[in-house]
């Protein structure tokens, strides 16, 4: 994928979790010559992605630190004020975030826990998002749904006023088409949640 090939793609890296099942931080977990968290900027900008922003807790010093040595901006990380609130109000924070370059239309809803996903099921989504770029668009794999999901502006902007408590809800309620990309590729439904996990998904590198 040649840079720039995405440039009206924004991706929303969600790092605020508290990682309590795997007992440190997932994100600054050692993944291929890197973090985890190294691993997934540099996924997107070979991807050529036109903005790439960071949620992640206040105070968040080792992860800060870990961002400030892969020279990842400190005015593209958003701040989650309430992280223990879940997965979701991340999502609405980066959605009222007001960093976003104007030539961005479509967001791409990365979890911080996928580093095992190849650039070729990304590359994929990404097509087929192109050819639906007005639409939701949410991977599959084996019938089950997963992620990242990538979202247009019109469904971007509705997160600001959402009353759904889950992205699962609000994907059932947005006021915009839903499409499913069906891809082969079951590491699309693995999870990296426990040291187990962990060990699991390298051993597969």
């Amino acid at each position: 994928m040649q840079p720039n090939g995405h440039r009206h793609l924004g991706v929303v890296i969600l790092g605020a979790g508290a990682s309590s099942r795997m007992g440190r931080p997932k994100l600054l977990l050692p993944w291929a010559g890197t973090t985890v968290i190294g691993r997934l900027l540099a996924q997107w900008r070979e991807l050529g992605a036109g903005q790439i922003a960071v949620v992640r807790r206040p105070e968040d010093v080792a992860l800060v630190a870990e961002l400030d040595r892969l020279g990842f901006p400190a005015a593209d990380q958003i701040i989650n004020p309430q992280p223990e609130r879940g997965m979701f109000s991340s999502i609405i924070c980066a959605a009222g975030w007001g960093g976003w370059r104007g030539e961005i239309s479509n967001w791409a809803i990365v979890l911080g826990d996928q580093p095992h996903l190849t650039g070729g099921t990304l590359q994929a989504l990404l097509a087929f998002s192109m050819q639906n770029r007005n639409a939701i668009c949410q991977p599959t794999s084996g019938g089950r749904k997963a992620h990242p999901v990538i979202l247009p502006r019109p469904a971007f902007d509705l997160l600001k006023s959402t009353q759904a408590a889950t992205l699962k809800d609000f994907l059932n309620l947005a006021e915009c088409p839903n499409v499913q990309c069906v891809i082969n590729d079951p590491s699309l439904t693995l999870d990296l949640d426990t040291p187990e996990d962990y060990k699991r998904l390298l051993a597969k590198i």
